[in-house]
């Protein structure tokens, strides 16, 4: 008998993996540390693991949490984190990932909307539970992941069912939803994108081809949602000794430590992370050996953050800067080779910055700008190549709707026959080797009177000068007179030298260029407010009101 090709549940690539390499490790986690202070280990290996979320599927199952059932799953990166959320595919439920990184008024309305039928967390996620109770009238089913206090529900320990019974997981099909995953809300309202297990299925396959992961590797995810992927790919997935939301404070010593003790060879980590390891190895002179992959996203990663990382890789490796978003990830890529050796130079002068071509069978398109919805696909709305506009991309691994928000739906989505195009929300262009440069934010971009400026180029412009740790552009007033104002974080080493004459050399790299010419506000702000998520995304909205009051 055939097998039906459109059934599809994302967890068989855990039974798989632990049929094939069942002794490997799947998971390593920091359990303590002794009186040398050198870190302990415990691991859960591919059949460990497999087995772990099989005990657990059939205790969901039984407390009532089955196919279709929209489960809120708020546990720290470890062990238990991968099996519940592995058991959740295997019983079909849907899980509902809101980082608790945003904040917790944008994470409660989250959870609100997406009106879930059981909740699944740690004991302080379930004191909001008590704290906020209407946010969580629609849970059923409540699961404490630890002590269960003076709260009601069911702990971990009490749906484990043991001895361990093989668990069939649920037959779902290729378009059922599988997850669905917030944004964070850091350019706008945050958005339940709707991934179906054909999607993650789509997602795993190209990131196994684009990057070539083979299934002896380790990985560092520094992210735990990217952690997920590793035992569908037969990584080995070491968890890192630092807060997930902090990224840009991460202790680069518990970094490092992790990648020598257990021979990592490949490592997710934002831009913000990369910098902070990267000046801290540079400055003592470390090399990691047995890196050969980073993979940096989240926000742009500039030349001068790649060129510092890699100089503690190994000759051989590459620093990868995929380009995404939570609803199509991965759809664009480029390493750091190309990078170092032309397009880093190109985006210095006020290029954009080159985020590479599109993976393989994933379409990108370039279409004119406008802020107003799009029902129908035409060519018509495409932009002739070099010229800027908005990034849209389709294809198999790109989501094709929000949870029950269809303003976000008609905002985002253009409806092409049989397919979907995703409108990124970003701005970029093309050039004649198919290479896509990104320029900013659509809703960042800054209308005056001589044209509309682009965050990106403009901002690289100042970003040249030696003191400048990062520099955003920001529009004052209205559109289309609006007043260009480039606010300046420095380096803290330079942060309190004298402003005066640096004003001067920013406002003569300024002139040097067209792009920038015509601007002639410069503001010094000791920290930019960014993105509790990677910590690298420029909070500019918050800029321009600091800035408005500023002038």
């Amino acid at each position: 008998m055939k097998a039906d090709s459109n059934i599809i549940n994302i967890s068989s690539y855990l039974k798989r993996m632990a049929g094939l390499q069942p002794y490997k490790r799947a998971v390593v986690y920091p359990a303590g540390r002794d009186k040398y202070k050198r870190v302990a280990y415990s691991h859960l290996t591919f059949l460990q693991l497999d087995h772990e979320s099989d005990c657990y599927a059939h205790g969901l199952e039984k407390a009532g949490i089955r196919r279709g059932t929209r489960t809120v799953l708020m546990v720290k990166p470890g062990p238990e984190f991968f099996s519940l959320t592995f058991a959740i595919f295997k019983v079909g439920a849907v899980p509902v990932v809101v980082d608790p990184g945003m904040g917790i008024g944008r994470m409660l309305l989250c959870l609100k909307e997406s009106r879930p039928d059981a909740f699944i967390g740690i004991p302080v996620a379930h004191a909001l539970r008590i704290l906020f109770p209407k946010y969580f009238r629609t849970v059923k089913t409540n699961i404490i992941v630890g002590k269960r206090w003076f709260w009601g529900g069911l702990t971990l320990r009490e749906i484990r069912q043991i001895p361990w019974q093989s668990y069939d997981a649920v037959k779902t099909t290729s378009d059922e939803t599988a997850a669905i995953l917030f944004t964070t809300g850091s350019t706008g309202p945050a958005k339940g994108a709707v991934y179906t297990h054909g999607i993650f299925d789509a997602q795993i396959r190209h990131i196994k081809s684009h990057f070539n992961i083979t299934e002896d590797e380790i990985d560092l995810p520094t992210f735990p949602l990217f952690a997920l992927f590793d035992p569908a790919l037969g990584m080995t997935a070491v968890i890192p000794d630092m807060d997930p939301t902090k990224p840009a404070r991460v202790n680069p010593e518990r970094i490092v430590e992790a990648i020598i003790n257990q021979g990592v060879t490949n490592m997710f980590a934002s831009p913000a992370l990369l910098n902070r390891v990267g000046r801290y190895g540079k400055s003592k002179g470390i090399k990691l050996p047995s890196l050969k992959r980073v993979v940096s996203a989240g926000a742009p990663v500039s030349p001068s953050n790649i060129e510092r990382f890699a100089s503690i890789l190994r000759d051989d490796a590459e620093i990868h800067t995929p380009y995404g978003a939570t609803e199509a990830v991965p759809v664009i890529s480029i390493g750091s080779n190309e990078i170092l050796a032309e397009t880093g130079k190109l985006s210095e002068q006020g290029f954009g910055i080159c985020v590479g071509r599109p993976l393989e069978e994933i379409q990108v398109r370039i279409i004119k700008i406008t802020d107003d919805p799009i029902e129908k696909w035409s060519d018509s709305l495409m932009v002739s190549n070099s010229e800027i506009g908005e990034i849209t991309v389709s294809g198999d691994l790109v989501t094709k709707q929000y949870f029950e928000n269809t303003l976000a739906d008609a905002l985002s989505k253009i409806k092409d026959e049989d397919r979907v195009w995703h409108r990124m929300g970003d701005l970029g262009w093309m050039d004649k080797k198919g290479r896509i440069w990104f320029c900013g934010r659509k809703n960042h971009r800054v209308i005056t009177e001589d044209g509309t400026l682009f965050t990106i180029p403009c901002e690289a412009i100042y970003n040249n000068h030696p003191k400048v740790f990062r520099s955003a552009l920001v529009g004052i007033g209205s559109p289309p007179k609006q007043r260009p104002v480039i606010c300046i974080e420095l380096e803290p080493r330079d942060s309190r030298g004298k402003k005066k004459q640096l004003m001067v050399e920013l406002f003569a790299l300024a002139k040097k260029s067209v792009l920038t010419k015509n601007i002639d506000t410069i503001l010094f702000k000791k920290a930019f407010p960014v993105d509790i998520r990677h910590n690298s995304k420029i909070f500019r909205e918050k800029l321009a009101l600091w800035a408005g009051k500023k002038l």
